[in-house]
């Protein structure tokens, strides 16, 4: 309890403060006038002028046109004839100086100073090498070239010893270097960096891009729809619909029908045999309206334009079993191009086949011929009961069946040698060589013609055995088929 007690001094705990205020007040300071020598440097180079009193020229003092007056014109002129544009360096450093000044905290450093000294004298050295290499185009409005005097002088003793582009890359690892030792920057940080950056910037702009690139590809077709609407419509209302030909729904009946229709009770039967014999003809149902034909005349002229191909039906022949649309080509179409799409057109235009006809003699247009949705069953009576059957001269008239308008077709076979019947099983070849001996035994006697029937399948042709125009029995058998043929060469 004799202890004595030590006083405190009240004006010790005020001592850091005053001194941490006095340390920020200096730092505050020292970084305001690094930042105003270092604008004042800056705005003194890029307000150059030759003629302005320096280092290299002697002009009067009172025509000055730096913006820095007589100091900042033999600055501008000392820098720029010694570094070029690295001359540049010198107020940006200075002003990075200032940032660190204000920035660090602490005692000062002499170590990392001279680091940062060294690094900037490498950067400034080096720069201004590159710059006397590279730059030779830009150094038209400075003193010297665009690395000054100590660019010339670096780069002239490294070209000689490594060459231009040894010393271009020697140079750029020295700049790259004293830029590091100077500021500290990783190079690789800021590479990642900016690569980063860069993806995400791409990121966010992608879904943009797609966005503004849809938005784009959708007007540009929306306008090149609403222009090609246009278009066809104007064209489609200018040109004048398709001709619809009529329809020729009677045959004109030869007298033959009327007679037979009184049956005799006691003359002789005809030799001829009667007609009532065939199955008479079905009424035709009602086909396609005109509407519904020029639409469809419409619908081929689209699937044919589908292809880049452009025609115009100008005229529509509905038949009983096929419809035959006569086109127009554009002046310079090949037939041939639209013959080759003929399997493609029947596809798109839903059918079984289309067959198209290239050359109708006396026009010219393109005819194609599609078949009907409903066909019409083409009788052999209506064909024989026409009154041009009648009137056929020849005895050996044979009734092929209708046009594609329904007229009767009737050819004369004594002028025709040769006629091929073709086609794929269940086709109708049988039924086609039927209906021509038919219209054969329906216009002539046994007194007129006379027929040799040969049928090596003894199939086809039994059903013939018996009638009176035969001179011999059904032949079966090639070896008396070729007696016979040999036979009728000699009468």
């Amino acid at each position: 309890m004799g202890q004595a007690s030590r006083k405190r001094n009240p004006g010790s705990s005020f001592a850091p403060i005053i001194a941490n205020h006095i340390s920020r007040g200096m730092r505050e300071g020292a970084m305001f006038v690094c930042a105003a020598i270092a604008v004042y440097l800056f705005i003194a180079l890029l307000t150059y002028e030759p003629s302005d009193p320096g280092w290299s020229y002697s002009g009067p003092i009172d025509q000055v046109a730096n913006r820095g007056g007589v100091a900042g014109a033999w600055f501008a002129d000392v820098f720029l004839h010694l570094f070029g544009y690295l001359a540049y360096l010198v107020p940006i450093m200075l002003a990075y100086s200032a940032w660190l000044v204000l920035k660090k905290r602490g005692e000062f450093e002499a170590r990392q100073f001279g680091f940062r000294l060294a690094g900037f004298l490498l950067a400034l050295c080096a720069g201004a090498a590159l710059a006397t290499l590279q730059f030779t185009d830009l150094a038209h409005q400075l003193p010297q070239s665009a690395g000054g005097i100590l660019g010339e002088v670096i780069s002239v003793q490294l070209v000689r010893i490594f060459s231009f582009l040894g010393a271009t890359l020697f140079l750029l690892a020295l700049f790259l270097t004293g830029v590091t030792l100077a500021t500290g920057l990783s190079w690789l940080w800021l590479i990642d960096t900016v690569g980063r950056l860069v993806l995400t910037l791409l990121g966010y702009l992608r879904p943009l891009w797609l966005r503004l690139r849809e938005y784009w590809l959708g007007r540009r077709a929306r306008l090149q729809r609403e222009d090609t609407v246009k278009s066809e419509t104007k064209k489609f209302t200018s040109r004048a619909p398709p001709r619809i030909e009529p329809v020729m729904k009677t045959i004109e009946v030869r007298e033959r029908v009327q007679k037979e229709r009184q049956v005799p009770l006691f003359e002789h039967p005809a030799s001829l045999p009667p007609l009532a014999l065939l199955d008479p003809a079905v009424p035709v149902k009602q086909g396609m309206s005109a509407a519904a034909l020029e639409a469809m005349s419409r619908q081929v002229e689209f699937k044919l334009k589908d292809f880049g191909i452009e025609v115009q039906v100008v005229a529509v022949h509905p038949g009983p079993v096929i419809t035959r649309f006569e086109l127009q080509p554009m002046p310079g179409l090949k037939v041939s191009q639209i013959t080759n799409l003929a399997k493609d057109l029947a596809r798109s235009l839903s059918v079984i086949s289309v067959r198209v006809v290239e050359v109708i003699p006396g026009k010219s247009v393109i005819g194609l011929e599609i078949p009907n949705e409903h066909r019409s069953i083409v009788r052999l009576s209506e064909t024989l009961q026409a009154k041009a059957y009648d009137s056929a001269s020849s005895p050996l008239t044979l009734a092929l069946g209708k046009d594609i308008s329904g007229q009767p077709v009737l050819v004369d076979l004594a002028k025709m040698p040769h006629l091929l019947v073709a086609g794929t099983t269940g086709s109708g070849k049988s039924v086609g060589i039927n209906a021509m001996i038919l219209s054969l035994l329906y216009n002539a006697s046994p007194s007129d013609v006379r027929m040799i029937m040969i049928d090596p399948k003894m199939l086809e042709l039994s059903v013939y055995e018996g009638i009176p125009h035969l001179l011999t029995p059904v032949v079966t058998d090639m070896k008396e088929a070729a007696n016979a043929l040999r036979w009728c060469v000699a009468e």
